[in-house]
């Protein structure tokens, strides 16, 4: 790359979330340059949990069956209260979905997926690069250090994916809100041959591990993810020391079980958020905008969603419409943040009574939830990541119809199976889809997919998809001819109880001044 060439989009970070955004971008005709100061794919399986809205975005960008099919897919847990379990619980009780509501895979799996998935449309990946220096301006001007060297980059967008401890945010001088709670956790991976269920297994202050909390996940390839609570006053540096782990796993698993150590890491809870997400020419997403504590898998979802919703917007601004669309990523993603800090929080504050009152509290609600269902609801081992309503999205249609049983403006869109054997999602592509529900009629759509959801099969209409269950119309309590206009992200923009060419043209005209730049 020519010193004074203005790439259209840097990405500082070629982890989770910074591959994410560049093969969604790839796929909408931006091809990224990404930097990243690691050699390789993550170490160690950091995320794991990867929650249904997450998978589905991944089937959009091609790596959902791979994900579906190396992964431990779990929609149960289990919650035990000292020697005791109290109650489990199903995440996705109902069926008709392709996505289950938790696939367990290790996150260099995914990266390692998403690189091959990147070099193949375009991406330019470079491995060893880190950014020392960024002037943030009219464009952005980047100072890269790397094997050749240190030269400067031009781009007309940078976005931070450098994570908790990005570089980026530091060097703009950008501090972020929230809390910082006084307690530590260890992750062991544990590499082992065991009978544990494919669940999510919680206690609170087991016998093994007394005053304390424990988490127990299987991942892939007979490797199982065990968290252990250790308290603010612990040694991240002694607890590190392998001697010390496998005692503990040996007091949780027994003397004689065999299994060997892949990975440990100590980790601090932290709940907090940048101000604004958006500053210039500079877009935050991932761990750089946002931390959480892991418990309730939020951290890597979240990062993921931030890229979903970033790179329709970003690809559109960068083919000419308006730059203040970038200002809808912004308010959605502090807002959804704001939901995820409020979840982990809480999470937090319940696993680690901060006094005796509140743990009296705590061993109160787990005493009375193993007798009574109204107390399960109390317990909170790590509320399990959701996609965010955006209920409050500027892009949110005010003109949009109701009707008993519609999906909320800003929700995601449902999945149903259609067809003999195919599911709803896939058809929705990577731009704005109208869903009409009944038998296909002529219409002159404006710049949008339409897609008939129609009771009976039509042969040979590939716009219309035989809703064979009824559970399509059903989920989206959709009336005949009702539509539910869709946002390339996936999340509603609008309804309509009968077709409108000019309402749903007036409904996209609120997302961008001109239709045609993003059909």
């Amino acid at each position: 790359m020519k010193p004074d060439t203005t790439l259209p989009v840097l990405i500082a970070g070629g982890g989770l979330v910074g591959l994410t955004l560049a093969l969604d971008l790839a796929r909408r005709g931006v091809r990224a340059v990404v930097l990243d100061q690691a050699a390789s794919v993550a170490e160690g399986s950091r995320a794991i949990c990867f929650a249904k809205r997450t998978l589905e975005i991944f089937a959009r960008l091609g790596l959902g069956a791979r994900m579906l099919e190396k992964g431990i897919t779990w929609n149960q847990g289990r919650v035990f209260f000292q020697a005791r379990e109290i109650y489990g619980f199903n995440l996705l009780a109902e069926d008709g979905h392709e996505c289950p509501a938790f696939v367990n895979l290790q996150q260099y799996h995914v990266e390692a997926w998403l690189v091959d998935a990147c070099l193949a449309a375009g991406v330019d990946i470079r491995r060893r690069y880190r950014v020392v220096g960024v002037e943030n301006g009219a464009d952005v001007r980047v100072s890269v250090a790397g094997p050749e060297g240190t030269y400067t980059l031009r781009a007309a967008w940078l976005i931070a994916c450098d994570g908790a401890r990005s570089f980026v945010r530091e060097s703009l001088g950008l501090d972020f809100l929230g809390q910082v709670f006084r307690d530590r956790f260890l992750i062991a991976d544990v590499k082992m041959q065991a009978d544990f269920p494919t669940e999510r297994w919680f206690w609170f202050d087991p016998p093994f591990h007394r005053h304390q909390s424990v988490l127990l996940h299987k991942q892939p390839d007979d490797v199982w993810r065990i968290d252990f609570q250790l308290g603010w006053e612990a040694d991240p540096e002694v607890e590190r020391a392998p001697e010390r782990v496998c005692a503990r796993i040996r007091a949780m698993l027994g003397e004689d079980v065999d299994f060997s150590l892949e990975w440990v890491s100590v980790y601090t809870f932290r709940c907090r958020r940048l101000h604004r997400f958006v500053h210039g020419r500079t877009i935050f997403a991932g761990d750089a905008a946002h931390q959480l504590s892991p418990f309730g898998a939020r951290g890597g979802n979240s990062g993921v969603q931030d890229a979903d919703n970033l790179g329709w917007k970003l690809a559109a601004v960068l083919a000419g419409a308006p730059v203040r669309l970038l200002d809808s990523y912004d308010a959605e993603r502090v807002a959804a943040a704001d939901e995820n800090i409020l979840h982990a929080t809480r999470s937090t504050d319940f696993i680690t009574p901060k006094s005796p009152a509140a743990r009296a509290y705590r061993d109160a609600v787990l005493s009375l939830a193993e007798r009574f269902p109204f107390a399960r609801p109390l317990v909170n081992s790590g509320r399990l990541s959701r996609p965010a309503v955006l209920a409050d999205s500027p892009l949110n249609d005010p003109e949009a119809d109701d009707w008993p049983g519609a999906p909320p403006l800003g929700s995601v869109a449902i999945d149903a199976p259609v067809g003999e054997d195919d599911w709803l999602l896939r058809h929705l592509g990577d731009g704005f889809t109208l869903l009409v529900f009944g038998p296909p009629f002529p219409l002159d759509a404006p710049a949008v997919r339409c897609l008939f959801i129609a009771a009976e099969p039509v042969p040979g209409r590939a716009d219309v998809l035989h809703d064979r269950t009824g559970l399509a119309a059903r989920r989206y309590g959709a009336p005949i001819g009702g539509c539910v206009l869709l946002r390339p992200d996936q999340h509603v923009l609008s309804r309509f109880v009968r077709y409108d060419a000019a309402r749903v043209a007036s409904a996209m005209a609120r997302v961008v001044a001109s239709i045609g730049v993003m059909a």
